[in-house]
């Protein structure tokens, strides 16, 4: 680790500067850098030219004086795991120069326990006989033996965090959904973290010291990416990026690419690509210097752009050309509704909360094959399809995009086309997942969106959905009755009468304008 003559050397240094002086030593044993402190601690500089891996360590480890007699310290050991250094050396620096106690410690892979280090026994010097090569090489290979242990194939494995200051929000229900968001767009999910804060912390959201533990459980679970079930800044990310050296990103990003991979058709893409660059633009930022550059040159008639703002322009450029789509596209669903008013048939649209079962919902009373997976927005793209009821009474039901809790605004933006079919219904069939826990908070949420987008006046029925996932039915009962909604199970046929009647029946009332249906 150290020999006796440099730890010497060190500490007759370090008294007669009067200042803690470090090393940082390479696993060949050259050292890397001489850092010179305050009479209290070293401030250890960039480290940018070393390997920056999630699963390995730096390949430096660090010795430095202690001039007080004291052991390892808190910046120490948050050195330790921040720079995921191969160990680190305190010495006891004496008033006569001489070395004292060596305090050494070490990262440890993953454990019941829920340590993060392990501090040695202090001793002189002269009296370390550990072979620092065969160690440290045991100890990543114990890193790496524990890491696949755990069987994943996804490429990004996941620590979700949220930072909760209301102490009667739902944490634990709002962590769920980000992990079937994060588990629908491909991402392994290995741990969960909730802190809970008076306030926000403006540039990592997250306490500093909890930040730091976070880095070393995802070094010793092999994670490379920390999802916030928050909406973060370009600032926040940067910051975070910069803290942890690791992958950094929001729930709605999570959303914006689960969208990315679901839309299959031309108006669906098209809406996507034009949410995740809205989102994009005010992220946009450069960390590298060289990208900063004019790019203006000899004979320009000024500086000229800078590759960030060329970037921008490009942006604005691209989401000006999708938005005309957008419009022509309306255009055509503008003439197709003409020809379905023509026919004269009410539509009934189906809302919801995103995997509530709407797509099955809909090919059970249609007999239709629209896709479904139980799967957080497995449909994008509405579908419509003819739906006729015993008494001979015909209408158009149209399945579409399911919502969520705080929904992102750029999708919102983005999908209004879509969502603006919902003005075109008489009747919202809201369909609910009797079988969550949180179906309430979903209903909220969904009547929120409804709200925002102006249809809280129109005829709703609500329909629980997955009736059979509930034993206790007379709790069933009691809820479809507060809501004056029907319970069913979308996968059993017989279970859909009752809701075939409610909304023949109130065809007539709003439609037709009856006040009974016809015999």
């Amino acid at each position: 680790m150290v020999t006796q003559e440099l730890a010497r050397a060190l500490t007759e240094l370090s008294r007669e500067l009067n200042r803690q002086i470090g090393l940082l030593v390479t696993r060949r044993g050259e050292a890397a850098f001489v850092i010179v402190g305050s009479h209290h601690q070293i401030l250890i500089p960039s480290l940018e030219g070393f390997r920056s891996s999630s699963r390995r360590f730096k390949g430096l480890r660090l010795i430095h004086t202690h001039l007080a007699g004291e052991g390892l310290t808190t910046d120490d050991l948050t050195d330790l795991a921040l720079l995921r250094l191969d160990l680190v050396c305190a010495l006891e620096a004496g008033e006569d120069g001489l070395p004292g106690l060596a305090h050494l410690a070490h990262l440890v892979p993953e454990n019941p326990e829920g340590l993060f280090w392990t501090i040695l026994p202090p001793k002189r010097p002269g009296e370390l006989d550990l072979d620092f090569a065969a160690f440290i090489a045991a100890l990543e290979g114990e890193f790496t033996r524990r890491q696949k242990a755990r069987p994943v194939e996804a490429a990004d494995r996941a620590i979700l965090v949220r930072v909760e200051t209301d102490p009667f929000f739902a944490s634990e229900a709002s962590l769920a959904e980000l992990r079937e968001l994060c588990l629908s767009s491909g991402v392994e999910v290995f741990d969960t973290l909730i802190q809970r804060r008076a306030a926000l912390d403006p540039r990592f959201l997250i306490g500093k010291g909890k930040l730091s533990d976070l880095v070393i459980r995802a070094l010793q679970m092999d994670a490379n990416l920390l999802v916030f079930d928050h909406e973060l800044t370009a600032a926040q990310i940067r910051s975070l990026a910069d803290f942890t050296e690791m992958k950094v990103i929001d729930r709605t990003q999570v959303i914006l690419d689960i969208f990315a991979k679901r839309a299959h058709s031309r108006e669906g893409k098209i809406q996507v690509e034009l949410a995740q660059l809205q989102y994009r633009l005010p992220r946009l930022t450069r960390q590298d210097a060289g990208l900063s550059r004019l790019a203006g040159g000899i004979g320009g008639t000024g500086p000229g752009e800078t590759k960030l703002e060329v970037d921008r322009r490009r942006i604005r450029t691209r989401i000006h050309h999708l938005e005309k789509e957008l419009q022509g596209i309306e255009k055509a669903r503008g003439l197709r509704r003409r020809r379905r008013d023509k026919r004269g048939l009410p539509i009934i649209s189906i809302v919801g909360y995103t995997n509530a079962g709407k797509s099955t919902l809909l090919n059970a009373l249609t007999q239709s094959a629209v896709f479904t997976e139980d799967r957080l927005f497995a449909t994008l793209d509405p579908k419509s399809a003819r739906l006729r009821f015993p008494r001979d009474t015909e209408a158009v039901i149209t399945d579409t995009v399911g919502f969520i809790r705080d929904l992102p605004r750029e999708l919102v933006a983005a999908f209004r086309a879509t969502l603006d079919e919902l003005q075109e219904a008489d009747i919202l069939l809201h369909v609910i997942d009797a079988g969550n826990p949180a179906c309430e908070a979903q209903i909220a949420a969904v009547e929120k969106i409804l709200a925002d987008l102006d249809l809280t006046e129109k005829p709703t029925l609500r329909v629980f959905n997955k009736a059979d996932r509930l034993e206790d039915k007379a709790a069933l009962a009691n809820l479809a009755a507060r809501f004056s909604a029907v319970a069913l199970s979308a996968l059993d046929p017989a279970t859909l009468p009752p809701l075939m009647e409610r909304l023949e029946k109130l065809i007539h009332l709003t439609v037709a304008g009856d006040t009974e249906p016809e015999p």
